[in-house]
């Protein structure tokens, strides 16, 4: 659990402002206020003091953004009493799930459905939305962000695609890897496409090439408990859990 901490802490401030604010790493994202793009993260072991909770406090404050921390719980297990008596909040416990090559399952493409890797800035903004879409967020997909998802160092994304239509009904990627331990992340599918199978398959094949290029480690954090059994029938297995806090 700590090299999966550590793999967070290295690659979380990527694209993002970041400071030392006592025994947190604070991460911000310039132009974004999203919670889930400005958080800490706790050191190995953190025990902070009442003064080094209000400095993290301060810091979030400062820029106007929600104060908020996300690690994994086994890494800092004092921690969240801390933050809980300094007045934070939980927002909720994700479980943390990982996949070693052994462990992995291969999922077939659904038929009708073509997995590939987005080859144009069209691509990047087609699969980006469908993204947003399916999470429920705002659909409109900037020129910034194409940029920034094109320019990632190590990210491999991959698109779902209706082959009939061309339509871009979802997507993944998996991050850089580091040590080699690396995290599945933004797995997600238009609600009329889903429970054909779209999202095991987007699982499988971004895990199987990061265990091809070399890493020991895949992990990712389901959001719910129906897309957890997604990644259980892909060969992940519950390893953890990660918290979410923060200070309204």
């Amino acid at each position: 659990m700590s090299a999966i901490q550590a793999y967070v802490r290295t690659t979380a401030p990527r694209g993002r402002e970041s400071e030392r604010v006592g025994p947190f790493l604070a991460t911000y994202s310039p132009g974004t206020p999203h919670p889930m793009l400005n958080y800490a993260i706790p050191d190995d072991g953190a025990k902070p003091t009442a003064a080094e909770i209000d400095a993290l406090t301060a810091a979030y404050r400062r820029r106007d953004l929600l104060p908020r921390l996300e690690y994994f719980t086994d890494v800092a297990p004092d921690l969240e009493k801390l933050l809980v008596g300094a007045g934070y909040e939980l927002e909720r416990r994700v479980p943390l799930m990982t996949c070693a090559p052994a462990a992995r399952v291969d999922r077939p493409v659904p038929a009708g459905i073509r997995l590939r890797a987005p080859g144009s800035a069209e691509d990047f903004r087609r699969m980006r939305s469908a993204q947003h879409t399916a999470f429920g967020e705002p659909a409109e997909i900037g020129d910034d962000e194409v940029e920034q998802l094109r320019s990632g160092t190590g990210v491999r994304h991959l698109l779902a695609e209706d082959v009939e239509t061309g339509e871009v009904v979802g997507g993944g990627l998996a991050l850089e890897i580091v040590d080699g331990t690396t995290e599945i992340a933004g797995i997600a599918v238009l609600e009329p496409y889903r429970g054909r199978g779209i999202a095991a398959a987007l699982t499988a094949h971004l895990t199987r090439q990061v265990h091809e290029a070399g890493a020991h480690t895949a992990f990712l954090t389901p959001g719910d408990l129906g897309i957890g059994n997604v990644y259980a029938r892909v060969g992940y297995r519950p390893a953890g859990e990660c918290v979410h806090l923060s200070l309204s």
